[in-house]
């Protein structure tokens, strides 16, 4: 049975839970977002310790209760690849943070007003979206921050995350629009400079909208994705397959409009933050309002509860570049946590392997042009079927059962087809 250790818990500064936490992809540091107010606060874990660093806008002022204003004013942020650096976007522009101390972004243009950023593979670019030019499609682009000249371009249109594969050279993030998220893979091309994105033809499709930052599993095998608008719902595909191998919601289900007031209080009492892949390859952790930790055993479908909190929710969970989680609780604790090795079984990462996957993506598939509408040449799965840019066009058939956006679109067809003159 796999065993969960503490390895140290300490209280956060503010007080208050963390309802986000992104860990260095290298170095021992982690970054929470606190929950009460746009402020990022910043952890060492090195030596089995958790030590607190600093804060970016401590003086910031508390959320309040207008929910529509608080998600405006969550702040984005990104770790540079390699060096101790985060970027914060917020309501007051963008800084970073160093252990030396806070300092402004330079070059960032005037009108930026940036909800989510990725740094490159190679550090030497930021990636911000939606994009700071006036055009009326700002959100269909996205800016391309060259930091060593200081100058802006654009790129291709995301919106939530940029998750890049264990292997490199690729990377997955969301374009989301109401009726349904397209799941986007590009192909990180550092033949230019600053490296750009590649925008691909294969790509998932998800129902609705409101999901997270796309995440992979460190043997990159597996890509999980947490969401969505209407549910707590989770789903986990096999790659470069893009099998789905795991479809299920946290909690209760979706009943229905009108929403009672009980299911909406388990609605929310779930975190948005709440799956990690720990060093065990094929092993997806998931965090509760229980405070019970959940390793779900993706190739034998098994599921262990693992009661380590002491019942105090999970507000986020993360895991370090090592494997070990990192769990933010509801009583406003950090918390390290450790599976040993000797505990159970680990499949060791072949990274000869996790090329081959990305290799065999990439020749399956083939770039969008530049100047293309994306949509009309994406090839979309939903982990189980697979739609062609034609079967979207002439698709007049849905059940109950199928997809909202399936259904959505089969009615437009028809009503298009039915509407239309006779030959």
């Amino acid at each position: 049975m796999t065993v969960v250790d503490t390895v140290a818990r300490v209280r956060v500064g503010s007080g208050s839970p963390v309802e986000r936490l992104v860990c260095h992809p290298r170095l021992p540091l982690i970054a929470g977002l606190d929950s009460q107010r746009p402020a990022v606060h910043v952890w060492d874990h090195g030596a089995g310790r958790l030590r607190e660093l600093g804060t970016v806008g401590a003086d910031s002022r508390d959320y309040g209760d207008a929910s529509w204003e608080r998600r405006h004013r969550i702040p984005a942020l990104a770790w540079h690849p390699d060096q101790p650096l985060l970027v914060v976007a917020g309501e007051a522009g963008a800084v970073r943070w160093t252990p030396d101390g806070l300092s402004e972004l330079d070059g960032l243009p005037a009108s930026a007003s940036y909800r989510d950023l990725a740094f490159s593979p190679d550090g030497r670019a930021l990636w911000a979206t939606p994009s700071s030019t006036d055009a009326p499609n700002a959100w269909e682009l996205s800016d391309v921050l060259d930091l060593a000249s200081g100058t802006a371009g654009t790129g291709p249109q995301w919106d939530t995350g940029v998750a890049a594969h264990p292997a490199g050279g690729l990377v997955a993030t969301l374009r989301s629009n109401q009726g349904a998220t397209f799941g986007i893979f590009a192909r990180v091309d550092d033949r230019t400079t600053p490296a750009s994105l590649r925008v691909l033809r294969r790509a998932l499709i998800l129902d609705v909208d409101g999901y997270e930052t796309p995440i992979f599993s460190a043997d990159g095998r597996h890509l999980a994705i947490r969401g969505n608008a209407y549910e707590n719902s989770l789903q986990v595909f096999e790659f470069p397959a893009l099998h789905r191998v795991l479809a299920t919601t946290l909690g209760e289900p979706n009943p229905g409009y009108p929403y009672p007031e009980e299911w909406r209080a388990q609605l929310v009492a779930w975190s948005r933050h709440n799956i990690a892949f720990g060093a065990q390859p094929g092993v997806l952790w998931i965090g509760t309002p229980t405070g019970m930790l959940v390793a779900v055993d993706l190739d034998n479908q098994r599921a262990t509860e693992h009661d380590v909190l002491a019942g105090s929710p999970v507000t986020a969970l993360s895991a370090t570049p090592t494997g070990d989680l990192v769990v933010a609780t509801g009583g406003g604790d950090l918390v390290l946590l450790s599976v040993p090795a000797d505990a159970t079984p680990a499949r060791a990462v072949d990274a000869e392997a996790m090329r081959a996957a990305v290799t065999a993506f990439l020749d399956a598939t083939s770039e969008v042009p530049d100047d293309a509408d994306a949509e009309a040449h994406l090839v979309l799965t939903d982990g189980t079927r697979t739609w062609e840019p034609a079967d979207r066009t002439t698709v007049t058939t849905a059940t109950e059962t199928d997809p909202t956006w399936l259904r959505l679109q089969a009615a437009i067809n028809a009503r298009h087809r039915d509407s239309s003159p006779p030959n």
